[in-house]
């Protein structure tokens, strides 16, 4: 596997963020154009409209596929990064963390983690300038 950094931990998927999305824009921005000139014709209206209004289900469907499981995972990822402090420290983790928070800390190796989560919840750190502060990174590639 690749190495993980800051610049690159980002996880994108081609095939879904670049070939699916064009093709349902596609069929979305198609289906419109059909519309529109269906309703100039005067016939078809129903089924152009019909079409236009799946195209755009569809899109909608894209989008929650994708946040869908994020959401899961970012309360697993809380969850574990709450036991991690604990396993480290004794301590709950702090409750001034935000989940965006949690979810940049657990790039942080265990050695930095614990005064990382302090300084993140004393600063209010933002989850860019947590990521930006971690020396030693510690890769996450089961992220979706």
């Amino acid at each position: 596997m690749e190495e993980q950094s800051y610049k690159k931990h980002a996880k994108l998927v081609p095939i879904y963020h670049f070939v699916l999305f064009g093709i349902l824009l596609l069929t979305l921005i198609g289906s419109l154009v059909n519309l529109y000139r269906t309703y100039n014709i005067g016939t078809g209206r129903s089924n152009a409209a019909l079409l236009a209004a799946l195209s755009f289900g569809v899109l909608i469907l894209f989008f929650i596929a994708r946040i869908f499981p994020l959401k899961a995972q970012d309360r697993a990822i809380r969850a574990e990064e709450r036991l991690r402090h604990f396993i480290l420290t004794g301590k709950p983790l702090d409750p001034r963390l935000t989940v965006q928070q949690i979810i940049a800390l657990r790039f942080a190796s265990d050695g930095e983690f614990p005064d990382l989560a302090k300084k993140a919840a004393d600063g209010n750190l933002s989850n860019d300038q947590i990521k930006q502060s971690i020396q030693n990174w510690r890769p996450d590639h089961d992220r979706l």
